[in-house]
Protein backbone atom coordinates (compact mmCIF):
# COMPACT_ATOMS: atom_id res chain seq x y z
CA UNK A 1 0.00 0.00 0.00
CA UNK A 2 3.08 2.52 1.18
CA UNK A 3 4.53 2.06 -2.11
CA UNK A 4 1.36 2.52 -4.32
CA UNK A 5 1.04 5.96 -2.36
CA UNK A 6 4.60 6.58 -3.17
CA UNK A 7 4.46 5.80 -6.70
CA UNK A 8 1.03 7.75 -7.28
CA UNK A 9 2.86 10.93 -5.09
CA UNK A 10 6.00 10.77 -7.56
CA UNK A 11 3.63 10.51 -10.92
CA UNK A 12 1.95 13.54 -9.86
CA UNK A 13 5.13 15.58 -9.11
CA UNK A 14 6.50 14.15 -12.64
CA UNK A 15 3.03 15.64 -14.06
CA UNK A 16 3.25 18.56 -12.63
CA UNK A 17 6.80 19.33 -13.56
CA UNK A 18 6.20 18.17 -16.99
CA UNK A 19 2.83 20.63 -16.72
CA UNK A 20 5.65 23.53 -15.89
CA UNK A 21 8.13 22.98 -18.61
CA UNK A 22 5.13 23.07 -20.94
CA UNK A 23 3.97 26.05 -19.76
CA UNK A 24 7.71 27.75 -19.67
CA UNK A 25 7.85 27.57 -23.08
CA UNK A 26 4.80 29.30 -23.52
CA UNK A 27 5.31 32.26 -21.18
CA UNK A 28 8.39 34.98 -20.53
CA UNK A 29 8.52 36.59 -16.96
CA UNK A 30 8.66 40.42 -18.38
CA UNK A 31 9.85 43.42 -16.19
CA UNK A 32 7.63 46.32 -15.82
CA UNK A 33 9.85 49.85 -15.43
CA UNK A 34 9.29 53.56 -14.48
CA UNK A 35 11.58 55.80 -17.14
CA UNK A 36 13.08 58.99 -15.98
CA UNK A 37 14.49 60.35 -19.90
CA UNK A 38 16.49 63.64 -20.73
CA UNK A 39 16.30 65.00 -24.31
CA UNK A 40 19.69 66.16 -24.81
CA UNK A 41 19.55 67.45 -28.62
CA UNK A 42 17.78 71.18 -26.95
CA UNK A 43 21.57 72.17 -24.66
CA UNK A 44 23.38 71.31 -27.86
CA UNK A 45 21.23 73.74 -30.31
CA UNK A 46 21.99 76.41 -27.78
CA UNK A 47 25.39 76.24 -27.93
CA UNK A 48 25.95 77.22 -31.35
CA UNK A 49 22.58 79.57 -31.37
CA UNK A 50 22.19 81.20 -28.39
CA UNK A 51 19.02 82.46 -29.12
CA UNK A 52 17.46 79.55 -28.92
CA UNK A 53 17.31 78.05 -25.29
CA UNK A 54 15.33 74.45 -24.73
CA UNK A 55 15.11 71.95 -21.82
CA UNK A 56 12.86 69.21 -21.66
CA UNK A 57 12.27 65.86 -19.88
CA UNK A 58 10.02 63.52 -19.51
CA UNK A 59 8.70 60.28 -17.09
CA UNK A 60 6.66 57.60 -18.60
CA UNK A 61 4.93 54.16 -16.44
CA UNK A 62 4.48 50.51 -18.12
CA UNK A 63 1.38 49.72 -17.88
CA UNK A 64 1.76 46.23 -19.54
CA UNK A 65 4.32 44.90 -22.27
CA UNK A 66 2.89 46.88 -25.28
CA UNK A 67 1.55 50.08 -23.63
CA UNK A 68 2.97 53.40 -20.83
CA UNK A 69 1.08 56.38 -20.38
CA UNK A 70 4.11 59.01 -20.89
CA UNK A 71 4.70 62.54 -19.23
CA UNK A 72 7.27 65.06 -20.71
CA UNK A 73 7.81 68.90 -19.28
CA UNK A 74 9.73 71.25 -21.11
CA UNK A 75 11.09 75.19 -20.83
CA UNK A 76 11.67 77.23 -23.66
CA UNK A 77 13.22 80.96 -24.11
CA UNK A 78 13.48 82.33 -27.40
CA UNK A 79 14.60 85.30 -29.02
CA UNK A 80 14.61 86.81 -32.91
CA UNK A 81 15.65 90.09 -33.99
CA UNK A 82 15.22 92.24 -37.27
CA UNK A 83 16.45 95.25 -38.79
CA UNK A 84 13.15 96.48 -37.54
CA UNK A 85 11.61 94.41 -34.41
CA UNK A 86 12.96 92.42 -31.81
CA UNK A 87 10.97 89.22 -30.55
CA UNK A 88 10.68 87.43 -27.31
CA UNK A 89 8.81 84.19 -26.55
CA UNK A 90 9.51 81.79 -23.34
CA UNK A 91 7.15 79.72 -21.55
CA UNK A 92 6.49 75.85 -20.48
CA UNK A 93 4.72 72.96 -21.52
CA UNK A 94 3.43 69.82 -21.16
CA UNK A 95 3.26 66.73 -23.03
CA UNK A 96 0.59 63.62 -22.11
CA UNK A 97 -0.17 60.68 -23.98
CA UNK A 98 0.03 57.10 -24.32
CA UNK A 99 3.32 54.92 -26.32
CA UNK A 100 3.11 51.60 -27.77
CA UNK A 101 5.77 49.32 -28.22
CA UNK A 102 5.34 47.33 -31.30
CA UNK A 103 8.37 45.00 -30.90
CA UNK A 104 7.23 41.37 -29.47
CA UNK A 105 7.80 40.35 -26.19
CA UNK A 106 10.51 38.41 -25.94
CA UNK A 107 12.34 40.33 -28.58
CA UNK A 108 12.21 44.14 -26.32
CA UNK A 109 12.23 41.74 -22.49
CA UNK A 110 12.11 45.44 -21.29
CA UNK A 111 15.18 46.27 -22.76
CA UNK A 112 14.59 47.43 -26.38
CA UNK A 113 11.16 49.51 -27.28
CA UNK A 114 10.25 50.18 -31.34
CA UNK A 115 6.95 51.82 -31.42
CA UNK A 116 4.71 55.06 -31.65
CA UNK A 117 3.61 57.52 -29.24
CA UNK A 118 0.67 59.59 -29.38
CA UNK A 119 0.26 62.67 -27.16
CA UNK A 120 -1.59 66.13 -26.78
CA UNK A 121 0.76 68.68 -25.89
CA UNK A 122 -0.27 72.34 -23.75
CA UNK A 123 1.61 75.58 -23.72
CA UNK A 124 1.54 78.26 -21.44
CA UNK A 125 4.00 81.09 -22.63
CA UNK A 126 4.75 85.41 -21.97
CA UNK A 127 5.15 86.59 -26.16
CA UNK A 128 6.42 90.59 -26.70
CA UNK A 129 7.40 92.52 -29.24
CA UNK A 130 10.16 95.21 -26.96
CA UNK A 131 11.13 97.09 -30.59
CA UNK A 132 8.94 97.74 -33.41
CA UNK A 133 9.50 100.77 -35.75
CA UNK A 134 8.22 101.26 -39.27
CA UNK A 135 9.33 104.09 -41.74
CA UNK A 136 6.06 105.84 -43.46
CA UNK A 137 5.60 109.08 -45.54
CA UNK A 138 6.06 110.86 -42.19
CA UNK A 139 9.21 109.52 -41.42
CA UNK A 140 10.23 106.58 -38.62
CA UNK A 141 7.77 105.62 -35.99
CA UNK A 142 8.37 103.20 -32.89
CA UNK A 143 6.56 100.92 -31.00
CA UNK A 144 6.14 97.83 -28.96
CA UNK A 145 4.13 95.63 -27.87
CA UNK A 146 3.50 94.23 -23.98
CA UNK A 147 4.17 90.85 -22.83
CA UNK A 148 1.51 89.00 -22.78
CA UNK A 149 0.25 85.20 -21.86
CA UNK A 150 -1.17 82.76 -24.10
CA UNK A 151 -2.09 79.05 -24.08
CA UNK A 152 -1.19 76.71 -26.79
CA UNK A 153 -2.54 73.74 -28.21
CA UNK A 154 -1.17 71.27 -30.24
CA UNK A 155 -1.11 66.77 -30.79
CA UNK A 156 1.72 64.90 -31.98
CA UNK A 157 2.90 61.63 -33.38
CA UNK A 158 6.12 60.23 -32.23
CA UNK A 159 7.78 57.25 -33.91
CA UNK A 160 11.21 56.13 -32.31
CA UNK A 161 13.70 53.40 -30.81
CA UNK A 162 15.23 53.26 -27.86
CA UNK A 163 17.96 50.19 -26.71
CA UNK A 164 19.43 49.38 -23.69
CA UNK A 165 23.02 50.20 -23.56
CA UNK A 166 23.91 49.72 -19.87
CA UNK A 167 22.07 47.75 -16.94
CA UNK A 168 18.97 50.09 -16.77
CA UNK A 169 20.15 52.45 -19.19
CA UNK A 170 19.04 53.58 -22.22
CA UNK A 171 19.44 55.83 -25.24
CA UNK A 172 17.13 56.07 -27.74
CA UNK A 173 15.47 58.85 -30.51
CA UNK A 174 12.42 59.86 -31.64
CA UNK A 175 10.62 61.80 -34.73
CA UNK A 176 7.88 64.22 -33.32
CA UNK A 177 5.26 65.23 -36.09
CA UNK A 178 3.47 67.30 -34.91
CA UNK A 179 -0.37 69.60 -36.18
CA UNK A 180 -0.73 72.67 -34.50
CA UNK A 181 -4.25 73.18 -32.98
CA UNK A 182 -4.57 76.77 -31.30
CA UNK A 183 -2.11 79.26 -30.65
CA UNK A 184 -4.00 81.18 -27.97
CA UNK A 185 -3.38 84.12 -29.44
CA UNK A 186 -4.97 86.02 -32.01
CA UNK A 187 -4.41 86.17 -36.12
CA UNK A 188 -2.68 89.93 -36.11
CA UNK A 189 -0.63 88.39 -32.76
CA UNK A 190 0.19 85.49 -33.84
CA UNK A 191 3.61 83.84 -31.76
CA UNK A 192 6.58 83.37 -34.11
CA UNK A 193 7.39 80.34 -32.06
CA UNK A 194 5.43 77.93 -29.79
CA UNK A 195 7.21 76.30 -26.45
CA UNK A 196 7.37 72.28 -27.46
CA UNK A 197 5.32 72.99 -30.79
CA UNK A 198 7.87 74.79 -32.81
CA UNK A 199 7.54 77.36 -35.46
CA UNK A 200 4.08 78.62 -35.05
CA UNK A 201 3.77 80.26 -38.41
CA UNK A 202 3.17 76.88 -39.76
CA UNK A 203 0.46 74.33 -39.24
CA UNK A 204 2.32 70.80 -39.26
CA UNK A 205 6.06 70.70 -37.76
CA UNK A 206 8.76 68.07 -37.31
CA UNK A 207 11.39 67.29 -35.40
CA UNK A 208 14.07 65.15 -33.85
CA UNK A 209 14.68 64.52 -30.46
CA UNK A 210 17.62 62.13 -28.98
CA UNK A 211 17.03 60.91 -24.91
CA UNK A 212 19.14 59.38 -21.88
CA UNK A 213 16.57 57.00 -20.45
CA UNK A 214 17.29 55.50 -16.84
CA UNK A 215 14.88 53.08 -15.59
CA UNK A 216 13.41 51.87 -12.17
CA UNK A 217 11.47 47.94 -12.36
CA UNK A 218 8.84 47.97 -10.33
CA UNK A 219 7.27 44.97 -11.33
CA UNK A 220 7.46 41.77 -13.28
CA UNK A 221 4.31 40.52 -14.72
CA UNK A 222 3.74 37.16 -16.90
CA UNK A 223 3.34 36.79 -20.62
CA UNK A 224 2.00 34.23 -23.05
CA UNK A 225 4.07 34.41 -26.07
CA UNK A 226 2.80 31.64 -27.62
CA UNK A 227 -1.16 30.26 -27.40
CA UNK A 228 -2.29 26.86 -27.29
CA UNK A 229 -3.32 25.80 -30.65
CA UNK A 230 -6.97 24.29 -30.45
CA UNK A 231 -7.37 21.28 -31.57
CA UNK A 232 -8.74 20.07 -35.14
CA UNK A 233 -11.72 19.12 -35.92
CA UNK A 234 -12.29 15.72 -37.77
CA UNK A 235 -16.01 15.67 -38.54
CA UNK A 236 -15.60 17.57 -41.67
CA UNK A 237 -12.97 14.44 -42.79
CA UNK A 238 -15.80 12.10 -41.57
CA UNK A 239 -18.76 13.52 -43.63
CA UNK A 240 -16.18 13.71 -46.50
CA UNK A 241 -15.51 10.10 -46.46
CA UNK A 242 -18.88 9.35 -45.60
CA UNK A 243 -19.67 10.84 -49.08
CA UNK A 244 -16.74 9.18 -50.89
CA UNK A 245 -18.68 5.90 -49.82
CA UNK A 246 -21.81 7.09 -50.66
CA UNK A 247 -20.55 7.91 -54.05
CA UNK A 248 -18.67 4.72 -54.80
CA UNK A 249 -21.55 2.86 -53.91
CA UNK A 250 -23.87 4.72 -56.73
CA UNK A 251 -21.02 4.04 -58.80
CA UNK A 252 -21.14 0.37 -58.45
CA UNK A 253 -24.96 -0.13 -59.04
CA UNK A 254 -24.73 1.77 -62.04
CA UNK A 255 -21.83 -0.78 -63.16
CA UNK A 256 -23.89 -3.31 -62.40
CA UNK A 257 -27.24 -1.83 -63.96
CA UNK A 258 -25.47 -1.34 -67.39
CA UNK A 259 -24.06 -5.17 -67.30
CA UNK A 260 -27.75 -6.55 -66.80
CA UNK A 261 -28.76 -4.27 -69.89
CA UNK A 262 -26.01 -5.85 -72.09
CA UNK A 263 -26.96 -8.99 -71.50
Amino acid sequence: MSKTFAYTISLVVFLTFLQCQANAQDTITYPLSIHAGVEVTGPVIYYSNKNLQSLEGYVSLDLNEKRSVSMGIGHLNYKYSQYNYSYLNKGSYVRIGVDFNLLKPENSMGKYWAGIGLKYGLSRYNSETPELSKENYWGLTSSSIPARSYWGHFVEVDPGMRAEMFKNFSMGWTISIRMLVHTGGSKDLRPIYLPGFGNATKTLTAGLSYFIVFKIPYKKITVVTRKEEPEEDDEEGDINNSGTNINSGNSGSSGIRQQGTRQ
